[in-house]
């Protein structure tokens, strides 16, 4: 019987001269051969994920090298080492290595560590903020939907439908106040658990490291070992790199029943640049939108920050700040925030006037760009090379419908305007057109690139 060692020194060989010294240092000097007999070759892999990963990109190359290093029926079986508590299955398929077998077949050897060599799980720090919470999580009809499916999900991490909780919405609007939350209670109610929270552009720096010094194995098992993985600002993920990575990750999380907590600034189908495969997953469990305050929530938001800070403010000045400070929440804060400093400094009392100066020099050193739907036609027509007249006109063209939709979507995503309103200022359509402009439009986005890329660039013109 031929030596294991020396067989797979000798496919070591090829494989090294046929992948990059990274590729082979990261996915192949880890593999232990173990043993070698009736056709069979049994490999040793340090996970699932690293099972999962040579055999995407790397199968064909395994076939080739087998069949002709060791024998043309030879069999590739892979042992997987696993902790107890991941409660691993043999649900997953592993690749038959046959030269004249596809990888169809599956076959995989799942073995449980050693007791000796098993390794207590450490708990992680969530690198949660406390402060965040539901007691301080003001709750209203914008996001009521997003805050009722975070208590099931606190409740119950990687057991509800919910799975993952996909949360957009524009800046300032809660979202990071809303995961937080989740992941605290989820501790507290699950103390067992390890929990993170982790930003997109963190993710992004830790993937770099990992790459530069050769310890993506490290990494991918830190993140694989998460019971609750909170990303905030998914948008950022956009290097091919970083998606395929987080994309075996996510694979791997959802498949052992864990959870998973997005946030973005956009909706799934407008994350220009993502990948199809990611995008599609994304949509798996709840999609959630937290749009911008209403009046009442704004009023509630500031009574809860007064309450808290010990401020005494008057009903008609906290009326005047939720009236005139719509955008986000965050603004709600720095206006008080504004008032109080300039009322402690000044020794003055907090009415209406001093909210008036506070506010138009906090609020409008940032200003709210009031966007028309003759500022969206006319940027829509710019954007895609046609005069307005066309755009106007009953013309049924491809380009030309696609344009005057598209103007007709934006117009409603971003100005107050009534679907009636909207048409006749864009060609004096009715509003059932308007409508159906906005439906075909948004199926679009789910099937269409082109669209969301365009729809991002447009959204970008009308914010700049």
């Amino acid at each position: 019987m031929a030596d294991v060692n020396v067989l797979w020194d000798n496919c070591l060989k090829v494989i090294k001269d046929n992948v990059s010294e990274e590729a082979y240092k990261t996915w192949f000097k880890p593999v232990v051969p173990l043993k070698y007999e009736n056709n069979e070759f049994i490999v040793e892999v340090p996970s699932m994920f690293f099972y999962e990963y040579i055999e995407e990109k790397f199968a064909e190359l395994l076939r080739l090298t087998i069949s002709r290093e060791v024998g043309e029926n030879t069999r590739l079986l892979y042992r997987i080492l696993v902790d107890r508590s991941s409660q691993a299955t043999t649900d997953v398929p592993a690749a038959v290595v046959n030269n004249h077998e596809k990888p169809s077949q599956t076959i995989l050897n799942v073995i449980e560590s050693s007791p000796f060599k098993k390794v207590i799980r450490q708990d992680v720090d969530p690198q949660l903020n406390t402060s965040y919470n539901f007691n301080t999580f003001v709750e209203g009809n914008s996001n009521k939907l997003a805050r009722t499916a975070g208590i099931s999900i606190a409740n119950e991490p990687g057991k509800t439908i919910f799975n993952p909780l996909f949360l957009y919405g524009c800046s300032g609007v809660g979202k990071t106040h809303l995961v937080n939350a989740i992941g605290v209670m989820a501790k507290q109610l699950n103390p067992d658990k390890r929990v993170l929270y982790v930003t997109a552009n963190l993710f992004k720096i830790q993937y770099t490291d990992s790459v530069r010094n050769n310890t993506q194995n490290d990494f991918l098992s830190f993140y694989q070992s998460i019971d609750v993985l909170i990303i905030d600002d998914i948008q950022e993920f956009m290097t091919t790199g970083v998606q395929n990575t987080f994309f075996h990750i996510f694979n791997h999380l959802h498949q052992m029943g864990k959870q998973l907590i997005l946030t973005s600034d956009r909706a799934p189908g407008m994350l220009a640049g993502m990948e199809e495969r990611l995008l599609t997953r994304f949509k798996w469990g709840l999609t959630a939108e937290i749009e911008k305050p209403d009046f009442e929530l704004r009023k509630a938001i500031l009574k809860q920050k007064i309450y808290k800070d010990g401020l005494d403010i008057s009903e008609d000045v906290i009326d005047y700040i939720a009236e005139n400070v719509s955008d986000n929440i965050r603004n709600l804060e720095g206006v008080l925030i504004s008032l109080l400093a300039h009322a402690t400094l000044t020794d003055t009392n907090i009415d209406v006037k001093l909210a008036q100066s506070v506010i138009g020099t906090v609020v409008s050193a940032v200003p709210n760009k009031v966007v028309s739907v003759e500022k969206i036609r006319d940027v829509v027509c710019e954007y895609y090379a046609i005069s307005t007249d066309k755009l106007m006109s009953s013309s049924r063209k491809r380009e030309i419908s696609t344009a005057r939709q598209v103007a007709m979507y934006l117009s409603k995503q971003y100005t107050k305007n009534s679907l009636s309103s909207i048409g006749k200022i864009i060609g004096n359509r009715n509003h059932a057109t308007v409508l159906h402009a906005c439906s075909v439009v948004n199926d679009l986005i789910d099937t269409d690139k082109n669209i969301r890329f365009d729809l991002q660039e447009l959204e970008d013109k009308l914010k700049s």
